[in-house]
C-alpha cells in the first residue's frame, strides 16, 4: 500500500530556487534574481537533494545542468511555481500604487532613448526599483525571469504583447571629419569596400552583422572594408568619433555628435525607416502595476 508523502515546508521553499537554476544554468544569476547570495541558493538545493534522496543538478566549473530527475520535477513543478507567481502578481495588482522590483530585458541601444526619462520616471513612482538587463542577444524574457523585454519590431517573440515606444527607426552610416579628411566621402553603397568600416558582432550568436541598404525599394548587402569588430554599439560609436572608421548605428544615437559636428553621416538616400522599438511581455501575465506604469510611461510621446 502507498503511503502518504508529507511535503515538509522547507522543501516547498526551496523548490522555486531550484526551478529559478534550473532555467538560468546558475547559482549566481538565480541568486542575484532571488536577493540571496549564490552559496545560499547552493545550499537549499543540497538540501532538497538530501531529502528527496537524489540528485537534481550536475553541477561544474561553468555551468549547472539537469540530471534525469531534475528534468522531470522540473517539468511537474515549473507550471505550479508559475501558477503561484502569478496568483500572487494578480493579488499584488490589486494595489492602486505600483511598487517592487522591476526587471526589464533590453539592448544597449535603448539606453539612449531612455536614460534621459528615467529619472523622471523614478521620480513619479518612489516605490519602484527598476533592474535594467543590457542584452544584445534575444534572450527568453519569461525564461530569464523578467517582467518586459525592449527589442526592434522586427525581432518579437511569439505570443508576446507588444507596443511601440519608439516611431520608426534609421540606420545611417556616419564617421568623424578627420576620417573624412583623410578618404574620400563614399558615394554609394559600393564604395564601403574601399573604406574602414566598424563590424558589430553579435554576443549571443557570434555572427556579423551585415550592412544593409535600399535601391529601388531593394534590399541588399555590401561588403565593407573592416579592420575593428566589436559587440557593443557604444564602442563603434566611439570609435567613430576617435577617427577610428565608419560606423553603421541608429540615427538617434549620434544625434548630439551630428549637431556638435564631431559627426557627419553620408549615403543617407540608401537607408528607409523600419519598425522601431517595442516593449513587450507575456500575455499569460495580469499586468501589474508596476509594468502597467512602466508601458504607460514610455509610450506617452507615442499617445501625445
Amino acid at each position: 500500500m502507498k503511503q502518504n508523502f508529507t511535503i515538509r515546508p522547507e522543501t516547498l521553499s526551496a523548490l522555486p530556487a531550484f526551478v529559478r537554476v534550473a532555467r538560468l544554468g546558475s547559482f549566481r544569476m538565480a541568486a542575484d534574481q532571488l536577493g540571496v547570495s549564490a552559496s545560499a541558493v547552493s545550499q537549499t538545493l543540497r538540501g532538497l537533494e538530501s531529502r528527496l534522496g537524489v540528485r537534481l543538478l550536475n553541477r561544474t566549473t561553468r555551468r549547472v545542468g539537469l540530471t534525469e530527475a531534475g528534468e522531470r520535477l522540473l517539468q511537474q513543478v515549473a507550471p505550479a511555481i508559475d501558477t503561484l507567481n502569478t496568483a500572487l502578481e494578480e493579488t499584488e495588482s490589486a494595489r492602486d500604487r505600483p511598487s517592487g522590483l522591476l526587471r526589464i530585458n533590453m539592448p544597449r541601444a535603448v539606453w539612449a532613448l531612455i536614460a534621459g526619462r528615467l529619472p523622471q520616471f523614478l521620480a513619479r513612482y518612489p516605490d519602484v526599483q527598476v533592474e535594467l538587463f543590457a542584452d544584445d542577444g534575444l534572450s527568453d524574457m519569461v525564461a530569464g525571469g523578467f517582467d518586459a523585454g525592449i527589442r526592434l519590431g522586427e525581432c518579437l517573440g511569439k505570443d508576446m504583447i507588444a507596443l511601440p515606444i519608439t516611431p520608426p527607426l534609421k540606420m545611417v552610416v556616419a564617421g568623424s571629419p578627420d576620417y573624412f579628411r583623410q578618404h574620400p566621402t563614399p558615394r554609394v553603397p559600393e564604395d564601403l569596400a574601399n573604406h574602414v568600416c566598424l563590424h558589430f558582432r553579435y554576443a549571443s550568436s557570434g555572427k556579423l552583422v551585415e550592412w544593409e541598404f535600399q535601391r529601388d525599394g531593394h534590399v541588399f548587402e555590401v561588403a565593407v572594408g573592416s579592420r575593428l569588430i566589436v559587440n557593443d554599439g557604444g564602442t563603434a560609436r566611439d570609435a567613430a568619433l576617435r577617427g577610428m572608421g565608419l560606423a553603421q548605428l541608429f540615427d538617434f544615437a549620434i544625434g548630439e555628435d551630428e549637431v556638435a559636428g564631431r559627426l557627419v553621416r553620408v549615403l543617407e538616400s540608401y537607408y528607409q525607416p523600419f519598425p522601431g522599438f517595442y516593449i513587450y511581455y507575456s500575455t499569460r501575465r495580469q499586468l501589474p502595476p508596476k509594468l502597467r506604469a512602466f508601458v504607460d510611461f514610455l509610450r506617452e510621446p507615442m499617445l501625445s
